[in-house]
């Protein structure tokens, strides 16, 4: 079972990480190259630029600042682990809870971490390990299990959704809640949220299988999307939003994934 996914810069080609791993069972951490997913001359497909066994494996992220680069880490059961795959160099920080969610900071060296005791906290990978929780800088708190975060582009301020369904907007600068988006709908899942800045939304699938958007400046619900399919736990739709679907020249629209169907939403 593939948990995360993301993707990830090298000198190689456009190159993506992949992280597997389950409860039960030992984990795998991979880097891919893409063109192994080209269909052009399989035979000349290179292989696996890094692949190493972990233990339960949830979350991962890419580091695109360049003091840590060639930096990704995985959020593993209660430790983060920060390893650079042209070194081989590892750094492990313990943690009190398993982290279910991950991202770097582009401007800083920093990893926002969220985890299933409701706690974010961040980690400037710069420093050595230690111990305690005393390499913990920005510390918030959720009532129960964060399962999404995002960074917004300036990085001042954090989104983060948790399995009682709050999505809350984070000002790092205070660490304080400033805003919360209400409606979403969520008991246990880990569910993504899904941030563009450009047209001012926020758009998240609550386990009820509707897809919800909100405006990013006051916090209102624009508006609510139905799933086409009768609702269950293996149908909850995969959405994404672009501010040009289709090109340089397209509209903005919503694309939605459910079972094998493909879905396209204009956005007026």
């Amino acid at each position: 079972k593939v948990n995360s996914v993301c993707w990830a810069s090298l000198t190689h080609p456009d190159s993506h990480l992949c992280l597997m791993g389950i409860a039960e069972t030992p984990g795998c951490a991979s880097l891919l190259p893409a063109s192994l997913f080209s269909s052009t001359n399989p035979g000349d497909r290179p292989g696996m630029l890094c692949s190493f066994k972990i233990s339960t494996a949830w979350s991962c992220a890419w580091c695109l600042n360049p003091q840590a680069d060639n930096c990704f880490s995985t959020g593993l059961t209660r430790r983060v682990l920060v390893t650079n795959v042209v070194t081989g160099h590892r750094q492990t920080f313990g943690t009190s809870s398993d982290v279910l969610a991950q991202q770097f900071a582009t401007q800083t060296p920093m990893l926002y971490n969220g985890c299933r005791s409701g706690e974010i906290f961040s980690i400037d990978v710069r420093q050595r390990n230690r111990k305690g929780q005393s390499w913990k800088a920005v510390r918030l708190f959720h009532d129960s299990a964060v399962t999404s975060i995002r960074l917004l582009e300036a990085e001042h301020y954090l989104m983060a959704g948790d399995m009682a369904g709050k999505i809350k907007l984070w000002d790092l600068r205070t660490a304080k809640c400033v805003k919360q988006y209400k409606g979403h709908h969520n008991e246990y899942a880990i569910l993504p949220l899904h941030v563009n800045e450009e047209e001012g939304l926020l758009t998240a699938v609550g386990q009820d299988c509707y897809t919800r958007i909100w405006s990013l400046q006051d916090a209102h619900l624009l508006r609510t999307i139905p799933s086409p399919h009768p609702s269950s736990k293996d149908a909850i739709p995969s959405v994404v939003f672009s501010s040009r679907l289709g090109g340089s020249r397209g509209v903005p629209g919503l694309l939605m994934a459910v079972k094998q169907d493909l879905y396209h939403f204009s956005y007026n």
